[in-house]
Protein backbone atom coordinates (compact mmCIF):
# COMPACT_ATOMS: atom_id res chain seq x y z
CA UNK A 1 0.00 0.00 0.00
CA UNK A 2 0.85 3.54 -0.49
CA UNK A 3 1.37 4.77 2.61
CA UNK A 4 3.97 1.76 4.04
CA UNK A 5 6.99 4.02 2.43
CA UNK A 6 6.47 6.30 5.27
CA UNK A 7 6.33 7.56 8.84
CA UNK A 8 4.24 10.62 8.75
CA UNK A 9 1.48 12.26 6.93
CA UNK A 10 0.88 16.09 6.63
CA UNK A 11 -2.88 16.35 5.67
CA UNK A 12 -4.13 19.47 4.22
CA UNK A 13 -7.52 20.08 5.55
CA UNK A 14 -10.17 22.00 3.16
CA UNK A 15 -10.80 19.45 0.24
CA UNK A 16 -8.64 16.45 1.66
CA UNK A 17 -10.53 16.12 4.96
CA UNK A 18 -13.38 18.23 4.96
CA UNK A 19 -15.57 20.51 2.75
CA UNK A 20 -17.42 23.07 4.99
CA UNK A 21 -18.29 21.65 8.17
CA UNK A 22 -18.80 18.16 6.71
CA UNK A 23 -16.01 14.98 6.13
CA UNK A 24 -15.22 14.48 2.70
CA UNK A 25 -16.33 10.22 2.07
CA UNK A 26 -13.41 7.94 2.86
CA UNK A 27 -11.53 10.68 4.61
CA UNK A 28 -12.13 10.18 8.64
CA UNK A 29 -11.87 6.30 8.39
CA UNK A 30 -8.53 6.94 6.46
CA UNK A 31 -6.83 8.92 9.41
CA UNK A 32 -7.97 6.76 12.09
CA UNK A 33 -5.89 3.83 10.19
CA UNK A 34 -2.65 5.39 10.58
CA UNK A 35 -1.78 5.12 13.79
CA UNK A 36 -2.34 0.46 13.22
CA UNK A 37 0.62 1.27 10.64
CA UNK A 38 2.83 3.22 12.95
CA UNK A 39 2.40 6.63 10.68
CA UNK A 40 2.40 10.03 12.61
CA UNK A 41 -0.50 12.51 11.72
CA UNK A 42 -0.10 15.89 11.13
CA UNK A 43 -2.55 18.75 9.87
CA UNK A 44 -0.90 21.35 7.67
CA UNK A 45 -3.03 24.13 6.87
CA UNK A 46 -3.38 27.60 5.26
CA UNK A 47 -6.53 28.43 7.08
CA UNK A 48 -6.34 31.46 9.31
CA UNK A 49 -9.46 31.75 11.02
CA UNK A 50 -9.10 29.76 13.46
CA UNK A 51 -6.80 28.38 16.28
CA UNK A 52 -5.03 25.10 16.46
CA UNK A 53 -7.68 24.43 19.43
CA UNK A 54 -10.61 25.04 17.45
CA UNK A 55 -9.41 23.08 14.31
CA UNK A 56 -8.94 20.04 16.06
CA UNK A 57 -12.09 20.23 18.33
CA UNK A 58 -13.84 20.44 14.52
CA UNK A 59 -12.07 17.43 13.66
CA UNK A 60 -12.84 15.30 16.75
CA UNK A 61 -16.40 16.42 15.90
CA UNK A 62 -16.42 14.75 12.40
CA UNK A 63 -14.54 11.79 14.15
CA UNK A 64 -10.75 12.11 12.79
CA UNK A 65 -7.96 11.74 14.93
CA UNK A 66 -7.03 15.57 16.55
CA UNK A 67 -5.26 17.58 18.96
CA UNK A 68 -4.02 20.89 18.64
CA UNK A 69 -0.46 19.87 19.02
CA UNK A 70 -1.30 18.50 15.50
CA UNK A 71 -2.18 21.21 13.50
CA UNK A 72 -0.01 23.65 12.13
CA UNK A 73 -1.90 26.72 10.83
CA UNK A 74 -0.95 29.73 8.44
CA UNK A 75 -2.25 32.33 11.17
CA UNK A 76 0.73 31.50 13.64
CA UNK A 77 3.39 31.08 10.87
CA UNK A 78 2.21 35.02 9.97
CA UNK A 79 2.50 35.97 12.96
CA UNK A 80 6.05 34.16 13.03
CA UNK A 81 7.20 36.08 10.32
CA UNK A 82 6.17 39.38 11.66
CA UNK A 83 7.94 39.35 14.32
CA UNK A 84 10.93 38.35 12.44
CA UNK A 85 10.72 41.67 10.49
CA UNK A 86 9.57 44.46 12.90
CA UNK A 87 10.84 44.41 16.61
CA UNK A 88 8.13 43.90 19.84
CA UNK A 89 5.85 47.05 20.74
CA UNK A 90 5.19 47.78 16.91
CA UNK A 91 2.10 48.95 15.52
CA UNK A 92 0.39 46.32 13.94
CA UNK A 93 -3.11 46.39 11.98
CA UNK A 94 -4.84 42.84 11.15
CA UNK A 95 -6.93 42.05 8.79
CA UNK A 96 -8.21 39.16 9.70
CA UNK A 97 -9.43 36.41 12.23
CA UNK A 98 -9.52 37.46 16.45
CA UNK A 99 -7.29 34.14 16.64
CA UNK A 100 -5.04 35.93 14.10
CA UNK A 101 -4.91 38.58 16.51
CA UNK A 102 -3.70 36.60 19.71
CA UNK A 103 -0.96 35.22 17.28
CA UNK A 104 0.36 38.79 16.65
CA UNK A 105 -0.29 40.10 20.49
CA UNK A 106 1.87 36.80 21.15
CA UNK A 107 4.90 38.53 20.21
CA UNK A 108 4.44 41.30 21.96
CA UNK A 109 3.20 43.22 19.27
CA UNK A 110 0.38 46.21 19.69
CA UNK A 111 -2.78 46.07 17.35
CA UNK A 112 -4.60 49.05 16.08
CA UNK A 113 -7.58 49.61 13.85
CA UNK A 114 -6.81 52.07 11.56
CA UNK A 115 -3.93 53.59 8.85
CA UNK A 116 -4.34 56.47 11.17
CA UNK A 117 -2.51 55.27 13.77
CA UNK A 118 0.26 54.79 11.52
CA UNK A 119 1.28 50.55 11.59
CA UNK A 120 4.62 49.83 11.09
CA UNK A 121 3.42 46.60 9.36
CA UNK A 122 -0.19 45.15 8.15
CA UNK A 123 -0.74 40.90 8.36
CA UNK A 124 -3.59 40.06 6.31
CA UNK A 125 -5.59 36.32 6.76
CA UNK A 126 -8.97 34.74 6.07
CA UNK A 127 -12.04 35.98 7.92
CA UNK A 128 -15.89 35.64 6.18
CA UNK A 129 -16.51 38.72 8.22
CA UNK A 130 -14.02 40.83 6.39
CA UNK A 131 -14.91 43.64 4.18
CA UNK A 132 -14.39 46.46 1.97
CA UNK A 133 -13.36 48.91 4.99
CA UNK A 134 -11.12 46.61 6.59
CA UNK A 135 -9.44 45.91 2.69
CA UNK A 136 -9.52 49.65 2.28
CA UNK A 137 -7.67 50.63 5.69
CA UNK A 138 -5.01 47.93 4.83
CA UNK A 139 -4.20 49.86 1.32
CA UNK A 140 -3.99 52.78 3.15
CA UNK A 141 -1.60 51.41 5.67
CA UNK A 142 0.44 49.91 3.02
CA UNK A 143 0.90 52.94 0.44
CA UNK A 144 2.11 54.92 3.63
CA UNK A 145 4.74 52.68 3.76
CA UNK A 146 3.56 49.95 6.11
CA UNK A 147 5.36 46.18 6.01
CA UNK A 148 2.43 43.86 4.83
CA UNK A 149 2.61 39.63 5.60
CA UNK A 150 0.01 37.55 4.30
CA UNK A 151 -1.36 34.44 6.16
CA UNK A 152 -1.92 32.77 2.67
CA UNK A 153 -2.54 33.80 -0.91
CA UNK A 154 -5.32 30.36 -1.60
CA UNK A 155 -6.85 31.52 -4.91
CA UNK A 156 -10.15 29.22 -3.68
CA UNK A 157 -11.63 27.29 -0.78
CA UNK A 158 -13.66 24.03 -1.03
CA UNK A 159 -16.91 24.56 0.85
CA UNK A 160 -20.11 21.99 1.66
CA UNK A 161 -21.18 24.34 -0.98
CA UNK A 162 -18.74 24.29 -4.25
CA UNK A 163 -15.69 26.32 -4.71
CA UNK A 164 -15.74 29.57 -2.56
CA UNK A 165 -13.11 32.78 -2.95
CA UNK A 166 -9.88 32.64 -0.55
CA UNK A 167 -7.34 35.05 0.77
CA UNK A 168 -5.87 35.09 -2.32
CA UNK A 169 -8.41 37.03 -3.74
CA UNK A 170 -8.63 39.51 -1.31
CA UNK A 171 -5.01 39.92 -1.14
CA UNK A 172 -5.27 40.58 -4.71
CA UNK A 173 -7.65 43.34 -4.50
CA UNK A 174 -5.34 44.87 -1.83
CA UNK A 175 -2.36 44.32 -4.03
CA UNK A 176 -4.23 45.91 -6.88
CA UNK A 177 -4.56 48.92 -5.00
CA UNK A 178 -1.47 49.48 -3.59
CA UNK A 179 1.45 47.91 -6.69
CA UNK A 180 2.87 46.22 -3.60
CA UNK A 181 3.26 42.34 -2.99
CA UNK A 182 2.81 40.61 0.32
CA UNK A 183 5.70 38.33 2.04
CA UNK A 184 4.21 35.37 1.99
CA UNK A 185 3.70 32.98 5.32
CA UNK A 186 1.84 29.76 4.63
CA UNK A 187 2.01 27.39 1.72
CA UNK A 188 3.55 27.56 -0.71
CA UNK A 189 6.74 28.30 1.71
CA UNK A 190 7.86 24.93 3.11
CA UNK A 191 8.08 26.07 6.55
CA UNK A 192 4.50 24.65 7.83
CA UNK A 193 5.54 21.31 6.54
CA UNK A 194 9.32 21.24 8.08
CA UNK A 195 7.86 22.51 11.49
CA UNK A 196 5.23 19.51 11.23
CA UNK A 197 8.07 16.69 10.17
CA UNK A 198 10.23 17.83 12.89
CA UNK A 199 7.57 17.69 15.53
CA UNK A 200 6.68 14.41 15.00
CA UNK A 201 10.66 13.52 14.10
CA UNK A 202 9.46 12.18 10.68
CA UNK A 203 12.09 10.98 8.27
CA UNK A 204 10.04 9.90 5.20
CA UNK A 205 6.68 12.86 5.33
CA UNK A 206 3.94 12.22 2.57
CA UNK A 207 2.30 15.10 1.94
CA UNK A 208 -1.10 15.18 0.76
CA UNK A 209 -3.32 18.11 -0.51
CA UNK A 210 -6.01 18.45 -3.31
CA UNK A 211 -4.29 22.12 -4.52
CA UNK A 212 -0.77 22.17 -6.74
CA UNK A 213 -0.54 25.62 -6.74
CA UNK A 214 -0.14 25.37 -2.35
CA UNK A 215 0.22 21.63 -0.74
CA UNK A 216 1.95 20.07 -3.80
CA UNK A 217 4.31 23.16 -4.42
CA UNK A 218 5.60 23.41 -1.10
CA UNK A 219 5.51 20.16 -0.22
CA UNK A 220 8.04 19.74 -3.06
CA UNK A 221 9.98 22.63 -1.60
CA UNK A 222 10.36 21.14 1.52
CA UNK A 223 11.60 17.66 -0.22
CA UNK A 224 9.24 15.90 0.75
CA UNK A 225 6.80 12.85 -1.35
CA UNK A 226 3.67 14.66 -2.23
CA UNK A 227 -0.11 13.34 -3.28
CA UNK A 228 -2.66 14.63 -4.79
CA UNK A 229 -6.36 13.68 -3.67
CA UNK A 230 -8.84 14.84 -5.95
CA UNK A 231 -11.70 15.61 -3.95
CA UNK A 232 -10.87 19.57 -3.67
CA UNK A 233 -9.83 22.13 -6.09
CA UNK A 234 -7.54 20.42 -8.54
CA UNK A 235 -8.00 17.38 -10.78
CA UNK A 236 -5.82 14.99 -13.01
CA UNK A 237 -6.22 17.61 -15.62
CA UNK A 238 -4.57 20.35 -13.88
CA UNK A 239 -2.11 18.07 -12.67
CA UNK A 240 -1.30 16.99 -16.38
CA UNK A 241 -0.39 20.86 -17.00
CA UNK A 242 1.27 21.60 -14.08
CA UNK A 243 4.62 22.95 -14.38
CA UNK A 244 7.42 21.14 -12.74
CA UNK A 245 7.63 22.76 -8.89
CA UNK A 246 3.93 21.59 -9.00
CA UNK A 247 3.86 18.02 -10.12
CA UNK A 248 2.96 15.57 -8.03
CA UNK A 249 4.77 12.37 -7.05
CA UNK A 250 1.18 10.55 -6.55
CA UNK A 251 -2.22 10.95 -7.84
CA UNK A 252 -5.35 9.04 -5.61
CA UNK A 253 -9.24 9.40 -6.44
CA UNK A 254 -9.20 10.11 -2.58
CA UNK A 255 -7.75 9.38 1.17
CA UNK A 256 -8.47 5.99 1.08
CA UNK A 257 -6.10 5.17 -1.64
CA UNK A 258 -3.26 5.35 0.67
CA UNK A 259 -3.80 1.79 1.61
CA UNK A 260 -4.26 1.18 -1.80
CA UNK A 261 -1.34 -0.73 -3.81
CA UNK A 262 0.37 2.08 -6.22
CA UNK A 263 0.52 0.75 -9.46
CA UNK A 264 4.48 0.51 -10.78
CA UNK A 265 4.72 3.42 -13.51
CA UNK A 266 6.79 1.13 -16.26
CA UNK A 267 8.43 2.44 -19.36
CA UNK A 268 8.35 0.30 -22.70
CA UNK A 269 8.86 0.59 -26.14
CA UNK A 270 5.47 1.66 -26.92
CA UNK A 271 4.82 4.16 -24.20
CA UNK A 272 3.96 4.75 -20.29
CA UNK A 273 2.25 1.66 -18.65
CA UNK A 274 0.32 2.29 -15.31
CA UNK A 275 -1.85 -0.74 -14.39
CA UNK A 276 -3.44 -1.65 -17.90
CA UNK A 277 -3.09 2.16 -19.44
CA UNK A 278 -0.71 2.81 -21.90
CA UNK A 279 0.24 6.26 -22.47
CA UNK A 280 2.37 7.81 -25.64
CA UNK A 281 3.72 11.59 -26.36
CA UNK A 282 3.48 12.38 -30.25
CA UNK A 283 4.42 16.10 -30.57
CA UNK A 284 1.46 17.84 -28.62
CA UNK A 285 -0.75 15.37 -27.97
CA UNK A 286 -1.06 12.48 -25.79
CA UNK A 287 -2.66 8.71 -26.76
CA UNK A 288 -4.15 6.78 -23.93
CA UNK A 289 -5.19 3.69 -24.55
CA UNK A 290 -7.59 3.22 -21.54
CA UNK A 291 -10.81 4.65 -19.83
CA UNK A 292 -11.01 8.42 -19.37
CA UNK A 293 -12.92 7.28 -15.92
CA UNK A 294 -9.48 5.19 -14.87
CA UNK A 295 -7.02 7.40 -12.63
CA UNK A 296 -4.32 4.70 -14.02
CA UNK A 297 -4.88 6.08 -17.45
CA UNK A 298 -3.95 9.56 -16.01
CA UNK A 299 -1.40 8.33 -13.85
CA UNK A 300 0.15 7.19 -17.28
CA UNK A 301 -0.71 10.39 -19.35
CA UNK A 302 1.26 12.14 -16.30
CA UNK A 303 4.04 10.38 -16.65
CA UNK A 304 4.55 10.15 -19.88
CA UNK A 305 4.33 13.75 -20.63
CA UNK A 306 6.19 14.77 -17.74
CA UNK A 307 8.61 12.32 -18.59
CA UNK A 308 8.85 14.26 -22.73
CA UNK A 309 8.52 17.60 -20.51
CA UNK A 310 10.59 17.29 -17.61
CA UNK A 311 11.88 21.31 -16.94
CA UNK A 312 9.16 23.54 -16.93
CA UNK A 313 8.47 26.55 -15.69
CA UNK A 314 5.10 27.67 -16.85
CA UNK A 315 2.00 25.50 -16.90
CA UNK A 316 1.59 22.96 -20.38
CA UNK A 317 -1.29 22.60 -23.00
CA UNK A 318 -1.37 19.17 -24.02
CA UNK A 319 -3.85 17.27 -25.62
CA UNK A 320 -5.17 14.46 -24.75
CA UNK A 321 -7.11 11.04 -26.73
CA UNK A 322 -8.59 8.37 -24.78
CA UNK A 323 -8.89 5.35 -27.25
CA UNK A 324 -10.43 2.25 -25.17
CA UNK A 325 -8.94 -0.53 -25.30
CA UNK A 326 -11.04 -3.83 -26.81
CA UNK A 327 -12.35 -5.32 -24.00
CA UNK A 328 -12.43 -2.24 -22.16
Amino acid sequence: MLISGFDALLSDLDGVVYAGNGAIPQAIEALNGLNEHGVSLAYVTNNASRSPKAVAAHLSELGAPASAEQVFGSADAGAELLAQKISQGSKVLVVGSAYLRECVISYGMELVTSHKDAPQAVIQGFDPAIGWKDLAEAAFAINRGALWVATNTDQTIPRAEGIAPGNGMLVASVQAATTTKALVAGKPEPLLFQRAAEAFEATRPLVVGDRLDTDILGGNAAGFATVLVLTGVDSCATALRACTAQRPDYLINDLSGLYQSYPIIQVTGYGILCGDALAAVNGQTITVSGDESDINAWRAACAAWWMAHPHTDEETAPRVLFKQTIGN
